[in-house]
């Protein structure tokens, strides 16, 4: 092979943007550069703030109920797994909907990645309100029915885990009727 096809090769703009994709993957990605983790994700947060919550709300086994949630350690290293699960933790940053938001953990580790997230949950239990504000994250409170559209959000990535209107461990469990383009319209995804 010539050295002259070897630099026309170099030059071609197809073979340019391939490499300006894989290089920015490999070095661009916060996964590499900043190595977000559990740690540095749970010092970020307001501690005088999460302690007074903390002090309202604990107990000391707090089984299945929300007060779980309180456990810092356990929970933003699940919300962590869950943003690289979704490749969060690099590339652009994202316009994201969470559907029952609760205390607020994936949201607020996606805030600190840079991405707009906004949380939509109902307001039944005080200290996720409490934790939403103390973490500084919007959230809309608004009730998830089947079939009934949400208001209208810019979104470019939508999750929700573990949610409980969906009628999960019932006979009830919503199919592709009840979560049909009444919730998620294409218009307004991005």
């Amino acid at each position: 092979m010539r050295l002259s096809h070897k630099l026309r090769k170099l030059t071609d703009p197809r073979i340019v943007l391939s490499a300006k994709q894989h290089l920015g993957r490999f070095f661009l990605t916060r996964r590499f550069v900043f190595g977000p983790d559990a740690q540095k994700i749970i010092t970020s947060i307001d501690q005088r703030s999460f302690q007074a919550i903390y002090d309202r709300y604990a107990v000391e086994n707090p089984g299945g109920g929300w007060r779980k949630y309180l456990d810092l350690d356990r929970w933003v290293g699940i919300n962590l797994r869950r943003v690289k699960e979704l490749d969060l933790d690099w590339g652009r940053r994202k316009h994201i909907l969470d559907i029952g938001s609760g205390a607020g953990y994936f949201l607020y580790i996606c805030q600190w990645l840079g991405h707009k997230p906004v949380g939509l949950d109902i307001d039944e239990v005080p200290m996720y309100g409490e934790m939403i504000r103390a973490l500084g994250l919007k959230r809309v409170l608004w009730r998830v029915n089947a079939f009934e559209p949400l208001p209208v959000f810019e979104h470019s990535s939508i999750t929700a885990f573990m949610i409980c209107f969906n009628g999960h461990k019932s006979s009830m469990l919503w199919g592709s009727k009840e979560w049909a383009r009444h919730h998620f319209p294409a218009e307004h995804s991005r």
